[in-house]
Formats: C-alpha cells, sequence, structure tokens
C-alpha cells in the first residue's frame, strides 16, 4: 500500500471538498446514490428472522438489487428473471449462502452465492456484494470492478489480482486493505463513504 499516495489523496480530495463527506458537492453525490435510503432498506429485509421465509427474502434482495444506483442497468433485469427461473431448492441454497455470509459462516455463505449464481452465468461482484455492503456499511465493501481495479493499481495495494470471478479470498483480502485505508485516512467509517473518495482519487490519479 503505497501510504504517501493515500495522504496526498485526502490532501486533494479537502482541496476538491473543503468540508470532506459533508460538503455540499459531495451531499449533491450522496442524493443521488441514496445510501442511507438503501441501507435502511437492506436492515428491514435482511433482519435474521426474514431468512424464514426464502420467497419473500428473494423478492427484497431483488428490490435491493433494482434500486441500487450502483448496479448497473443491464443486471437488473437479469438479476430480476434468475430470481423467478430458479427452483425452490436452488432458491433456499441462495438465501442459505446469504443468511450465512451475514450470520454465521462467511465463507460457506459466499461460496454457496457463487455456486447457486454460476450456475446461470450470474455470479458478479456486484450481485454478491451489494445486499451485504448495504446491510453492514461499516463491514462490507462493494466490490465494482472498474473502481475495484483502479484502486488496486493506484494505491498500489499489495497481494491482490483481481479476477471477474467473485472469491473469498480476494473479497476478503481487499475489505481488509479497504478498511485498512479508510482507518488511515480518518474522513468517515461509512463504507460507501470511503468508496466515494476512492473512486475520486484512483479515478483521477489514473
Amino acid at each position: 500500500m503505497n501510504i504517501q499516495r493515500l495522504k496526498e489523496a485526502k490532501k486533494h480530495f479537502y482541496q476538491l471538498y473543503p468540508q470532506g463527506i459533508a460538503d455540499d458537492q459531495m451531499n449533491v453525490i450522496e442524493k443521488k446514490h441514496k445510501p442511507q435510503k438503501m441501507m435502511a432498506m437492506a436492515q428491514e429485509f435482511f433482519q435474521r428472522d426474514a431468512f424464514l421465509n426464502p420467497d419473500t427474502l428473494m423478492e427484497n434482495w431483488v428490490k435491493i438489487v433494482s434500486q441500487s444506483s450502483m448496479v448497473s442497468l443491464f443486471e437488473k433485469p437479469k438479476f430480476r428473471d434468475f430470481s423467478k427461473s430458479i427452483n425452490g431448492d436452488e432458491k433456499m441454497l441462495l438465501v442459505k449462502g446469504l443468511e450465512e455470509f451475514l450470520y454465521g459462516d462467511r465463507e460457506f455463505g459466499f461460496d454457496t452465492m457463487v455456486d447457486i449464481l454460476g450456475q446461470y452465468k450470474m455470479a458478479k461482484w456486484t450481485l454478491i456484494t451489494i445486499a451485504p455492503f448495504y446491510f453492514k456499511p461499516t463491514e462490507e465493501v462493494f466490490i465494482k470492478p472498474t473502481t475495484t481495479k483502479m484502486a488496486i493499481n493506484y494505491f498500489e495495494l499489495q497481494g491482490l489480482k483481481y479476477s471477474p470471478k467473485p472469491s473469498f479470498d480476494f473479497y476478503e483480502a481487499y475489505r481488509h486493505q479497504f478498511i485498512t485505508m479508510r482507518d488511515r485516512v480518518k474522513i468517515t467509517q461509512d463504507n460507501a463513504a470511503f468508496g466515494g473518495f476512492i473512486m475520486i482519487s484512483a479515478g483521477e490519479g489514473k
């Protein structure tokens, strides 16, 4: 990790946005993405008891994907159609995977989601990470391929080689370095807001 570059990125960020995350220009960006609304939805949709009803849970998962500004317009209808095409057993396994990732064996949950989605060529980083990201915004991270690759290259994150196929090892390694950067910069504890900082910094510096 290039700490000097991270410090320079923070300095440049405050030159662009003097009030930091609370700056008016950042508020405009926040209104576009509506993170607070999405996080509130996730808190309602993914409470532990909600997993007792896989059908409703899946419907709500689709709502999260459909209403997220961070998932591509191409992936949204595909995920909706996928949710309608899978059989009951597959749906139960997929929902169980999300439950385990959020509440139990994280690696087993992640791999289960990848396995089920992968059978339909739907194992995308965005689809797997969006719900956990909204549900635990200070613990989980959203993997957007372009931003993630820029972050790895620009901040020289060691031991990370991006692959389009989601893997738990990469997710945990990237999440660890993402949170390490967040805690060093100390502009926010919100991973959504810090992701904006990463996108601005790495995007301008690429």
